[in-house]
């Protein structure tokens, strides 16, 4: 067994890990970076972000075609070859990961193909197909994601039976599909889906669609929605699954359900992800988890052992690529003895559906829960120039303001691109932009970025497009 050793070990490969790898080797040290995969990029983009939004933006092409028709450009029904959609989608991720392997190599890093375990607090055991290694280091930076979470009695050994992994392998298009969850999986995946040729049916629990995001921004995917999903059901749960010769048998609790018992050519379970704190050693070096399951950080992202770090999913809530990234640097910047800490005012969420929903920092639901006093401008985008010439007036941009100080304190969009134009929002919370210095940024004409600032205007009563006076 050969002994290595290094400065800093990486375990996990995501956005999380790949950034404090790649920024660790950037300011001079000497990086191990442990994954399983044959290159970089983790869940995300192997499994998660990269390749479900490759086939978002090809539900997107399908859904335009048919909406084409109302200005007079009508186009026959597509044909669809699965089998080179899925090697298209493939090679989406091939050449992504291949990229972040060719970064590795060319900052010097040691990437190691393999499962790392934790020894004791300066040792790691390393499983590779050549065999085992141990590898002592003076930092580690713990980065092990998370995994699709099970459903007790109703996660069945079936390949009827889907998580989000295997509904992103597109074996096939099933006439029929049911998905459990309505959160940001469940309808991303819904929708490809659905725009492939399937009859999707949504069940979630809650009485709403996005669970903890703001009514008004739901209610515009909602409508959308609706027009597409075979059915939604709210306020209902899966008693239980059964596979039967026809497919799925579900039995479904709910006032609302027309059908108790329903059977779908396949299931995808979209309850959300569980952290991976398993299966790597914890135990070994001390530190525990806590009752949800993640490590407990400080503001470094130091965990109960001074010189081991986590970052990502593993450390808590919210489990988005874009927050492991930036915690990467924060967790780097303290070993390096940087005075930081990772304490954002504004991390930006983004359901990439039709239309998208996104915002950052204060929600109007979280304002309500705090008792904290808001102001709630909003935009529609029936009033929006470029959102009338894209056909899609049904958006809504909306800005939080504290109404003694006009301090913008979040936002919240829904509609084409929300999530490219959400980053305005982050920009304005983290940098305690007032209401007014949005107002006065001149934005393009027309654009849909320029709902944002006539939000900022009608806060105001003054927006040239929507007649809304301020109340005196």
């Amino acid at each position: 067994m050969s002994e290595n050793t290094t400065q800093l070990v990486v375990i996990g490969g995501g956005p999380g890990g790949y950034a404090a790898a790649f920024y660790a080797a950037d300011m001079g040290m000497n990086v191990t970076l442990v994954d399983r995969e044959k290159n970089p990029g983790g869940v995300c983009l192997y499994r998660g972000c990269i390749p479900s939004k490759a086939l978002l933006h090809v539900a997107k092409l399908i859904r335009e075609t048919k909406e084409s028709a109302e200005w007079g450009i009508a186009f026959s029904e597509p044909k669809i070859d699965i089998d080179k959609l899925r090697a298209w989608k493939d090679s989406v991720v091939a050449k992504m990961t291949g990229g972040l392997g060719t970064l590795s190599k060319q900052r010097k890093i040691t990437f190691i193909q393999g499962h790392a375990t934790f020894v004791d607090t300066h040792t790691l055991g390393i499983t590779t197909d050549e065999g085992e290694q141990t590898l002592r280091f003076e930092h580690a930076i713990i980065a092990t994601g998370s995994r699709p979470t099970r459903i007790p009695g109703l996660s069945i050994d079936s390949p009827r039976v889907m998580d989000s992994t295997a509904a992103l392998a597109l074996q096939d298009i099933p006439a029929s599909l049911l998905v459990i969850g309505g959160g940001y999986i469940g309808l991303e995946l819904g929708s490809v889906y659905s725009a492939l040729g399937s009859a999707v049916t949504v069940v979630e629990m809650m009485p709403s669609l996005l669970p903890g995001a703001d009514k008004d921004l739901v209610t515009a995917l909602s409508k959308e929605l609706k027009k597409h999903l075979h059915k939604i059901y709210l306020n209902t749960r899966v008693a239980s699954l059964r596979e039967t010769e026809a497919g799925i048998e579900v039995t479904l609790e709910g006032d609302k359900v027309d059908e108790a018992v329903q059977t779908f050519d396949k299931v995808l379970i979209a309850v959300g992800r569980t952290p991976n704190n398993s299966g790597f050693g914890l135990e070994n070096t001390g530190i525990a988890v806590d009752e949800k399951g993640f490590v407990p950080v400080d503001g470094k992202l130091q965990t109960a052992v001074p010189h081991i770090y986590a970052i990502g999913d593993i450390a808590g809530e919210p489990m988005l690529a874009h927050k492991a990234s930036h915690e990467a640097r924060v967790a780097v910047d303290a070993i390096l003895g940087k005075k930081v800490a990772f304490e954002p005012n504004a991390i930006p969420a983004v359901v990439f559906t039709d239309p998208e929903v996104a915002w950052c920092g204060l929600t109007e639901n979280e304002a309500k829960l705090q008792g904290r006093a808001v102001e709630v401008a909003r935009f529609p985008w029936a009033a929006s120039g470029r959102a009338t010439t894209l056909g899609r007036s049904d958006g809504v941009t909306k800005l939080i303001i504290d109404p003694e100080t006009q301090r913008v304190l979040g936002v919240g969009i829904a509609g084409p691109g929300a999530g490219e134009l959400i980053s305005e929002g982050v920009l304005a919370v983290e940098m305690a932009a007032l209401a007014s210095d949005v107002a006065l940024s001149i934005h393009p004409h027309p654009t849909l970025a320029e709902t944002v600032m006539e939000a900022a205007e009608v806060y105001y009563g003054h927006s040239t497009h929507v007649y809304r006076p301020k109340k005196k």
